[in-house]
């Protein structure tokens, strides 16, 4: 386990991501999204790692971008090998295609307030769990800004375009019931289960073919800005790879003879 702005946690096949400032409700500064983007690539690359947890410490997700932050130098210098530099924003970003491009399940688990580019955090997870506490907001014209983080793109596709262009203009905060109800997030569970719920889901997903699950989340996300006959195509070619893998013949195994498959993620 690391510590720091971002703790890195490690338990079997899962790697839990966890922001940690609760001081300043997990507000994002340079640091602790260099730390994020620097973590990411190896999260990815590792195949022993079979699922990724988004989540906070203390009563918040993430309120966001830290609007108390020195925004002189520390947002310009490099705070690891190869490391593109820039501010939040810029770090956030690349974060973020990152974690749609990782080959592997993202959960996100919100403990709490989750609003800004902490919401959108949340929303670039491929699945979100939510305890009955949390609260969720795209509060940036409260500001004068607008989102970032991705909120452009996940939100109308998530509730839609009127519900998205709702929660933006109008930066109303939303309880947990309502995130569930416009299909902001998958389940909300009590405050003092989402550790055991979020642990339970994770497994789950770790104990999966997560070949499959990459090629199809990939697909997934690729597919909403293509042609019908393009997904098929890619449907064939990922179809194809996971026919030869090592998951798929334990499948067929395990089907045969009436047991639980057990998968590698090849």
């Amino acid at each position: 386990m690391t510590e720091g702005p971002l703790v890195y946690e490690r338990r079997g096949g899962v790697v839990t991501l966890r922001l940690n400032r609760p001081e300043t409700l997990n507000a994002m500064n340079e640091a602790m999204m260099a730390e994020f983007e620097r973590l990411l690539p190896d999260i990815a690359a590792d195949a022993t790692v079979r699922a990724v947890v988004l989540t906070g410490t203390g009563r918040a997700f993430s309120s966001g971008g830290d609007q108390k932050r020195d925004r002189g130098q520390e947002a310009e210098r490099k705070l690891f090998d190869d490391d593109l530099g820039g501010g939040v924003v810029e770090r956030l970003h690349r974060c973020i295609l990152q974690l749609q491009r990782m080959p592997k399940p993202v959960i996100a688990s919100v403990n709490g307030i989750a609003v800004g580019a902490g919401c959108n955090l949340a929303l670039a997870a491929d699945l979100r769990i939510a305890a009955d506490n949390a609260r969720f907001g795209e509060v940036f014209s409260l500001r004068g800004l607008v989102p970032d983080g991705g909120g452009s793109y996940f939100l109308p596709r998530l509730v839609g375009v009127a519900k998205a262009m709702e929660l933006i203009m109008l930066a109303d905060i939303i309880d947990a019931d309502e995130a569930l109800r416009i299909g902001l997030v998958n389940w909300v569970k009590p405050v003092h289960e989402l550790q055991a719920e979020t642990d339970k889901l994770a497994e789950r997903l770790a104990q999966g073919p997560t070949l499959a699950y990459g090629m199809a989340k990939s697909a997934v996300y690729q597919g909403l800005e293509m042609s019908l006959e393009d997904v098929l195509n890619v449907e064939s070619r990922n179809q194809a790879i996971a026919g030869r893998s090592q998951d798929r013949a334990e499948g067929v195994a395990a089907f045969l003879e009436k047991r639980q498959p057990r998968f590698i993620g090849r």
